[in-house]
């Protein structure tokens, strides 16, 4: 019998997975909450693309963060790797509602969050549930 049961932040493909579904479920999330606030209490469209953009940067952040933190090691392009994942689902996503696919911009903004985000997930101290 194995002393040690294997995570799945040991494996790429896995890790990689949970962190995109996270950060894209706190994307989704994110997004319905500002759009909520924007009809409800702005009662206005103005800032829908700003809203948009805040809850894409929030969601590449928290994916990046949590596959740095959970795999402890290269942050920056696990982070980056997760920015452009968010991107690719993000842009899959566009081309079935919309016919189109998301902006070259929200890729560099995917990135630079998600890599922001993995370096930071590195440098914190290592969770409790893995000592």
């Amino acid at each position: 019998m194995r002393r040690h049961s294997r995570s799945i932040w040991s494996n790429v493909y896995l890790s990689f997975a949970a962190a995109v579904l996270l950060g894209g479920a706190i994307m989704l999330t994110g997004a319905a909450a500002l759009s909520a606030l924007s009809y409800y209490v702005l009662k206005t469209a103005q800032f829908t693309e700003l809203f948009a953009g805040v809850s894409a940067v929030i969601g590449a952040f928290c994916a990046g963060y949590v596959c740095g933190r959970y795999r402890r090691r290269r942050g920056l392009i696990d982070g980056i790797i997760c920015g452009a994942l968010l991107y690719a689902s993000l842009s899959a996503a566009g081309m079935i509602a919309a016919g189109a696919p998301a902006e070259a911009k929200k890729l560099l903004l995917l990135t630079v969050a998600g890599a922001a985000g993995g370096v930071m997930g590195v440098n914190t101290k290592r969770p409790d549930s893995l000592m």
